[in-house]
């Protein structure tokens, strides 16, 4: 009998869905209190590149900022013509990541603002990268390392990629570090990234089980806010280092993702269809001009003329007759059942948007 129970038991064990492989980190679901990027911002110039530069005639401002940086040099431009064209002006962004501190490398992307062609072999001159608050926080310098090519002659051009943008791996310098308390935080909230009620609700039981105490609180569908005194842990970061990597099953709204234009189709597990019937067909509408020119015999009088001629066709395919899908189909075996009928994905996408319209679709519908 023992035997036979362990059959059994392993057997019902491998029919059973693989509940643990949808679990995910916390630190995958969450945006923690004050661990989060700053945007920023620059304006500056791009020098040495091979006659794909800024027309300035075109692009004043790059004339003003060539100024601008030879006079800070010493060199006095005021009233010279000087028409380049290895120059460029260009916009220069980068993410400062959390705890950066003075000294450290950040990545920048660079991207031209004017008519330059390319920025390919280019140097980016010291430039100062702003936040939100106006303070510079970074200084970027470097050779760009363009993403495409251009190719042109006397009567065709070819181009491959993004030649007018580029990036600089480690190529700012961070100067001020962010004025952030992380280690005097007394609460520390978790910002869900999906808000849901009940996932917040798991991630609280997860943290609390973990800890061995109520320390971690619901305060709704999309943030868990934590007392760091009650855990007893030593710091903040210490809190972190003990609750990130515990796992928890997200639960999600169910959605159906279509976009018209590829006729892609993405559907979550959780979509359910009501009982409706459905029945597709398709009209087709063919029109043929095959126009007939008519012209007089030889020597004789009159004109060529050219005789309309049309040839239309209303044709009307099969398509799929009345069928009734049972309540609690799901959506995968809805569309497993149209793709063994042959259906077209842009005619399901059609379909969708009908069961949606009828109210049996029961999911969020995003057509993009």
């Amino acid at each position: 009998m023992t035997r036979v129970f362990t059959i059994l038991l392993l057997a019902l064990l491998a029919l059973a869905p693989p509940l643990w492989a949808q679990s995910i980190r916390i630190k995958d679901l969450v945006e923690f209190d004050g661990v989060r990027d700053n945007a920023l911002l620059g304006y500056g110039l791009v020098v040495g590149l091979n006659g794909t530069g800024d027309g300035l005639r075109n692009a004043p401002f790059t004339e003003e900022i060539m100024t601008n940086i030879l006079e800070r040099l010493g060199v006095n431009v005021t009233g010279e013509q000087f028409r380049p064209k290895n120059v460029a002006a260009v916009i220069v962004t980068a993410d400062l990541p959390p705890f950066a501190r003075a000294g450290s490398k950040v990545d920048v992307t660079v991207s031209a603002i004017g008519d330059a062609k390319s920025l390919l072999g280019g140097t980016l001159i010291m430039t100062p990268l702003n936040a939100a608050d106006g303070q510079i926080y970074a200084v970027a310098q470097g050779t760009i390392i363009a993403g495409g090519a251009q190719v042109e002659g006397d009567g065709a051009q070819t181009v491959q990629g993004v030649p007018t943008s580029g990036a600089i791996p480690s190529g700012a310098t961070v100067e001020r570090e962010v004025d952030f308390a992380f280690a005097d935080l007394g609460v520390m909230r978790l910002a869900l990234r999906e808000p849901d009620f009940t996932t917040a609700a798991r991630i609280e039981t997860a943290i609390n089980r973990a800890l061995g105490k109520r320390a971690a609180l619901m305060e709704d569908a999309g943030t868990v806010s934590i007392d760091i005194g009650t855990t007893g842990a030593r710091s903040p970061a210490h809190l972190m280092v003990r609750i990130e990597n515990l796992v928890v099953t997200p639960q999600r709204r169910a959605t159906v993702v279509v976009d018209q234009r590829s006729g892609t189709i993405v559907m979550g597990e959780d979509v359910r269809i009501s009982r409706v019937a459905v029945s597709q067909g398709n009209l087709t509408l063919r029109i043929e001009e095959t126009p007939m020119v008519v012209q007089p015999n030889p020597f004789a009088e009159g004109e060529t003329i050219v005789v309309p001629r049309t040839n239309a066709q209303l044709q009307e395919d099969p398509g799929i007759s009345l069928a009734e899908v049972p309540a609690g189909t799901t959506l995968s075996e809805v569309i497993a059942g149209l793709n063994a009928l042959g259906v077209a994905p842009r005619d399901m996408i059609d379909i969708l948007k009908s069961i949606k319209a009828a109210g049996a679709l029961h999911a969020d519908f995003i057509v993009q």
